[in-house]
């Protein structure tokens, strides 16, 4: 079901800091913030070779991520995004099989402008799962 690895996500506190960590000592293209109000966050994106990772920062006072930092003020890995072929078959498969989708388990546009569900970390091997649609 699952596809390429689209993403790994990183929760950070201060986002034109850890832009520039991976800008100016990593040497890595980084994209311009963009605000995703609808999910309570901003995101940078670094472009590798094979990849990307998202830096994602909180954006206004309910983004789903401030518990996350409260937990680890540090930051750290969020989740792990995977492309799949058909996001609605994919949520059906992942029902039958006792994984839940969170929030209303219906695909919302997430950062690329491609639908996304996200998975319960408990029913994942203790990781949030984002599926994006291919």
């Amino acid at each position: 079901m699952i596809g390429r690895l689209n993403h790994v996500a990183i929760a950070v506190r201060d986002l034109e800091s850890a832009t520039r960590v991976y800008r100016d000592t990593l040497g890595a293209k980084v994209s311009a913030p963009v605000p995703l109000p609808e999910h309570g966050v901003t995101t940078v994106f670094i472009t590798l070779p094979n990849t990307k990772i998202e830096l994602i920062a909180p954006l206004g006072a309910n983004s789903p991520i401030e518990k996350y930092l409260e937990r680890n003020p540090d930051g750290g890995m969020h989740h792990v995004c995977f492309e799949v072929a058909d996001i609605f078959a994919a949520r059906e498969q992942l029902k039958v099989a006792g994984a839940r989708v969170l929030g209303d388990g219906e695909p919302k546009i997430g950062a690329h402008g491609k639908p996304v569900l996200f998975l319960h970390p408990k029913d994942i091997s203790g990781t949030l799962i984002e599926l994006e649609q291919a």
